[in-house]
């Protein structure tokens, strides 16, 4: 680091990961922010984070030698003192940048937290809870591997985020259809750059894996509301993985779209400890060096958990502010700290008790089990919701600009292969307990058409 001089971060930004207008303002608490834009803005929240940023450049850069170039130049130029990214498409590149410099980074074994097929074959060896699998490039090997696992499996892409190509198969006969909805899936998102910007053809790696039979049963109360699967926030630094809490989630729609985040989690402090312990088997045995992590994991009727996945990144959309109102701990500006160099305070144990509630549910054309919208060509405008009518006392509600389309467009229809494609946006919500924010996702969900109408 240059004496005398503050510190100076560059962030390269590609969509996926925590907002804009979250990400750059707690990154300037520690930092001199300059952002490189790897893909376009969104457009409509671009004023709430540029003034703080000391300075903004846009590369088109796609394919590892090329994105990596861009990089290093913009590192190069500003004379940076670390780099970070907040979406997993980024990772790799922004890692191996970062790598050529010197500076702190998630490390060679970044790959394994990637490519899901490895993270598979790498839990696998260390013993560590996971469903059965087999890599597949084609629909021919995808035909093979059904016919070698227990049904029902699910298809997946092995670089995607966001439930994106998730296409589940309960019968050897679904598979033709299943490869093409899912590759389609992937084409599109490709097209558009929703994709890893370091691995080009990506769409046609893909996995079949064994679907986990979760279960709340033992876990929540019955009739809870809560979701079979969590997953727990964290960061390594130099190698050493520190867990900062869960975050609870409402049942997914079909395939496994997800509709909402909560926290706190509502476990008992027992069973969060032990979800705790299988989290950190699983990070460390991904062998990262310095990243942040979000580590996902299926609750089990008898009592046991299954790993679904670990990327090495922060937890997306909304849950570092979350994180940031229920602990007031601020993992980006922790990250930003270890990804500098400096020392960072981290908690002696994962985090159980917080203040208030916050959560992010989903801006989608369905209602909470997945029924679509009778309407089908419903325009999206919170400006015609009675929020007052809909949600508790106390509730505060936002849309998240940047993450959101503007007032006065056209809600996008769901498809169950598109995931969180086919989001219209995302809310912030903050509560005053974990049980009135639970409620009041639920009430967004099953009554948002209905308060549209009025």
């Amino acid at each position: 680091m240059r004496a005398g001089h503050s510190p100076r971060l560059l962030f390269v930004y590609v969509k996926g990961g925590a907002t804009l207008e979250f990400a750059v303002p707690s990154m300037a608490e520690v930092a001199e922010v300059h952002v490189l834009g790897l893909g376009p803005f969104p457009p409509h929240a671009e004023h709430l984070w540029r003034g703080v940023a000391a300075s903004v450049r846009r590369e088109q850069a796609f394919g590892r030698e090329e994105v990596v170039n861009a990089i290093l130049t913009a590192a190069k130029d500003l004379r940076v003192d670390g780099i970070i990214a907040l979406s997993e498409f980024a990772m790799l590149a922004v890692t191996e940048a970062a790598s050529i410099l010197g500076m702190p980074n998630a490390g060679p074994n970044l790959l394994r937290s990637r490519d899901k097929r490895l993270m598979r074959q790498v839990w696998q060896d260390a013993g560590v809870p996971s469903p059965a699998f087999r890599p597949v490039s084609s629909l021919a090997e995808a035909e093979q591997a059904v016919g070698e696992l227990r049904l029902p499996v699910l298809l997946k892409a092995a670089w995607s985020a966001g439930s994106v190509a998730q296409t589940p198969i309960y019968d050897r006969s679904e598979v033709a259809a299943a490869w093409a909805s899912a590759t389609r899936a992937l084409d599109e998102t490709y097209e558009s750059r929703y994709t890893e910007l370091a691995v080009p053809g990506t769409p046609r790696d893909l996995l079949v894996e064994e679907i986990i039979d979760g279960s709340t049963d033992g876990w929540y109360p019955p009739g809870s509301g809560y979701g079979d699967y969590l997953s727990v926030e964290g960061i390594v630094h130099d190698g050493v993985y520190h867990p900062l809490c869960i975050t609870g989630r409402i049942p997914t729609i079909s395939p496994f779209t997800e509709l909402a985040n909560l926290l706190p989690c509502t476990l008992s402090e027992q069973k969060q400890r032990e979800i705790e312990q299988v989290a950190r088997d699983a990070v460390d045995a991904l062998g990262l060096d310095t990243c942040g992590t979000h580590t996902e994991i299926k609750l089990k009727a008898d009592g046991s958990v299954a790993l679904i996945e670990s990327a090495a990144r922060l937890g997306g959309v909304n849950v570092a502010r979350q994180m940031t109102e229920v602990f007031r701990l601020n993992p980006v500006t922790m990250l930003s700290r270890a990804l500098l160099g400096q020392q960072v305070e981290y908690p002696s144990e994962m985090l159980i008790e917080g203040r208030g509630a916050a959560g992010t549910v989903a801006i989608i054309a369905t209602d909470s089990v997945g029924r679509h919208w009778t309407d089908g060509d419903r325009v999206w405008d919170s400006r015609a919701v009675d929020w007052a009518q809909l949600l508790s006392p106390g509730t505060d509600v936002e849309v998240v600009r940047g993450l959101s389309l503007p007032d006065g467009s056209p809600m996008p229809r769901y498809g169950s292969a598109n995931g969180a494609v086919d989001y219209a946006g995302l809310f912030y919500l903050a509560a005053n307990d974990a049980a009135t924010l639970l409620k009041d996702s639920y009430a967004i969900l099953d009554g948002l058409e209905q308060a549209l109408r009025s």
